[in-house]
């Protein structure tokens, strides 16, 4: 039967100590945590000896953009941070993999293909598995240029977030399913952010006003779970990953967002174990 574990977001949540921040992941439900912890290294090892402690898994975010103008620089920067990340973990735990929102949507096909060797030499030495995430302002900014490439390289994995290439088609991409089926092909892990043809967030996807786009991606995720299915995946995963401001609105006027992030996050993990527990039970 195929397991589905579902990762928070600390994106957001920075401010809370991890003890804390630990303690309401492990109360909600989820099974572990989503980090970009480049942002605040000193944090490692209390980080880990946390989810030790509380037996959650995680996963590690990376994106680079100081150096993205110079490719040489960019390729040094990769490779620091790749290496730096692998260093996180214990005898005990280790990352599941870790996202890399790789390049940037400028760089030649050449450049790219520099970034992926970069990616996959260092996994290999690690051990631990580097997969791509589709996003606004990398290589992966759109359907159509992912498609490209996946035609070239077929061992890239993607973590899928399509809310990024609504945004930047400014459609449900209803003229590029070929591309959508090919990129949930090659996921293996989903960011379940519902965005629209303006954006790439919803400012609450349980607001009535917002039943289209994430009908959209309901479609999406359920083709993905199917899919996951068919290839006879025993577990897969995904990060509920409605981000704070400015992914979150603020209220005009005030620093008080529209809707509260915890929460939505939560919501849509809760949302998703109910409607694929029958996939599920189907599966196995």
């Amino acid at each position: 039967m195929l397991s589905i574990k579902f990762y928070c977001p600390r994106w957001g949540s920075e401010h809370i100590p991890w003890p804390d921040f630990v303690k309401n992941v492990k109360a909600a439900g989820y099974n572990g945590v989503e980090v970009y912890p480049l942002q605040t290294p000193e944090d490692k090892d209390i980080m880990l000896r946390q989810l030790e402690d509380a037996g959650l898994e995680f996963s590690l975010l990376h994106a680079e953009m100081k150096e993205g103008y110079d490719i040489n620089k960019y390729l040094a920067a990769l490779e620091r941070n790749l290496y730096q990340l692998a260093e996180y973990q214990t005898n005990t735990i280790r990352p599941r993999f870790i996202t890399s929102q790789t390049g940037r949507e400028y760089y030649t096909p050449g450049q790219a293909a520099a970034c992926f060797d970069v990616c996959d030499r260092i996994s290999r030495k690690t051990g631990i598995k580097i997969i791509q995430e589709t996003h606004r302002n990398k290589w992966s900014y759109a359907a159509h240029v992912v498609k490209a490439y996946l035609q070239k390289f077929p061992a890239l994995e993607l973590a899928l977030d399509l809310s990024h290439w609504v945004c930047v088609s400014e459609s449900y991409l209803e003229d590029q399913q070929e591309a959508i089926e090919l990129a949930i092909d090659h996921a293996v892990h989903l960011h379940a952010r519902v965005g629209h043809i303006e954006g790439p967030q919803v400012t609450d996807p349980r607001a009535p006003e917002n039943a289209e786009a994430l009908s959209h991606h309901l479609s999406w995720w359920d083709r993905w779970i199917e899919r996951q299915i068919e290839k006879q995946v025993d577990e897969c995963t995904i990060t509920p990953e409605f981000g704070p401001y400015p992914y979150m609105a603020y209220q005009c006027y005030s620093n008080k967002p529209v809707a509260d992030q915890w929460e939505i996050n939560k919501y849509m993990m809760d949302m998703l174990k109910s409607r694929y527990a029958s996939l599920q039970d189907r599966a196995g």
